[in-house]
């Protein structure tokens, strides 16, 4: 005996539920201003029964617009997890985007290459009206991907690695000057930069920029080790450093994010070091991680959420041909704490 299959849910079948018109269930999921809190629950509670949810494919054929916008990041799901910049970030984009009742499109990818491929898919089945592009690389193939897709997007970064795209950026060479020139001006003549990933566009700017000044002011030691963000890469690279011969090795370190400084703080401790008599420290974004240490950790400060929210409005600007363009924002400024002192002796 055959079983009949079962008849599936339309939209029809929800605003009957509900006593209401498609239109009404369709302005419902779609977060669109017109209905009452009562009327719009009980929609939303009539979809629930009968297992019904929107169709974004079939939603983004009917129409031009598409109220989701795309960011996908190569980082590992761990890691993205414990990074305080991208959880500022993201924040800043999604205070933007619940402006426009619009949705942010999240994923994750092992490389640059199934991001390209999964922008293309993105784009060409509509399903974001636009995307976010992260982490640039020298030559970086999803510049010349989406100037064919033709689609809207901001990249996050410098125009020297974002070709035609429209970009927004922080002055990373400045911010690294900067820090290193204060570190000098307290005395330290031996620093060392415990730095990102090195195939990262932002990482090689910082990493030239602090060979530049240090060469500039004569340093006695000028050390730079990659890493891939990880407090657990931190502390190994902060180890090493702090393990050659007093002599040899660095009187203070920058580190390019928080949580990689606040490793380091941890491997100072249990050398027996003193932050920061023996050694001072300097961390990056300051997040509230910078000022939950003890000593609290001195900081290239940033408005990371601001600089997430400026992201979610220019792409709306791209969106709509109504927007700026390409611009900077703030450069990270030196915030001085507990963890950075003139170098004892």
């Amino acid at each position: 005996m055959t079983t009949a299959p079962t008849p599936r849910v339309t939209i029809k079948d929800v605003a009957a539920r509900a006593g209401v018109s498609k239109g009404a269930v369709s302005l419902a999921f779609n977060h669109k201003p017109g209905l009452s809190d009562a009327t719009r629950d009980r929609i939303f509670e009539a979809a629930r029964e009968l297992g019904w949810a929107p169709n974004l494919a079939a939603r983004s054929l009917s129409s031009q617009r598409v109220d989701v916008v795309g960011l996908a990041i190569c980082r590992p799901a761990k890691l993205l997890g414990l990074e305080p910049f991208y959880m500022e970030f993201i924040s800043g984009v999604e205070s933007v985007l619940t402006e426009h009742a619009c949705s942010l499109l999240l994923r994750l990818v092992r490389n640059l290459e199934e991001e390209v491929g999964l922008q293309d898919a993105w784009w060409k089945g509509k399903q974001v009206s636009g995307s976010i592009l992260v982490d640039f690389r020298d030559g970086d193939p999803r510049v010349a991907a989406v100037e064919r897709l033709g689609m809207p997007v901001v990249a996050v970064g410098h125009p020297s690695l974002t070709g035609s795209l429209t970009s927004v950026w922080t002055d990373d060479a400045t911010a690294v000057t900067e820090a290193v020139r204060y570190l000098a001006a307290l005395g330290h003549r031996r620093i060392a930069r415990v730095g990102g990933a090195a195939a990262l566009g932002h990482t090689s700017i910082r990493t030239a920029a602090f060979d530049e000044v240090g060469r500039g002011l004569g340093l006695e030691g000028a050390w730079q080790v990659a890493t891939d963000f990880s407090g657990d890469a931190g502390a190994r690279a902060t180890r090493s450093l702090l393990t050659a011969a007093a002599s040899d090795r660095p009187s203070a370190i920058v580190y390019d994010n928080d949580i990689m400084a606040v490793a380091g703080l941890s491997v100072a401790a249990e050398m027996g070091l003193s932050v920061p008599g023996d050694v001072s420290l300097l961390a990056w974004d300051d997040s509230q991680l910078c000022r939950l240490t003890h000593p609290t950790l001195s900081a290239m400060s940033h408005d990371v959420h601001g600089f997430g929210a400026d992201v979610a409005r220019t792409l709306f600007g791209v969106i709509t041909g109504e927007g700026d363009g390409s611009h900077p924002v703030a450069t990270p400024v030196l915030t001085p704490r507990g963890s950075t002192a003139p170098p004892r002796g």
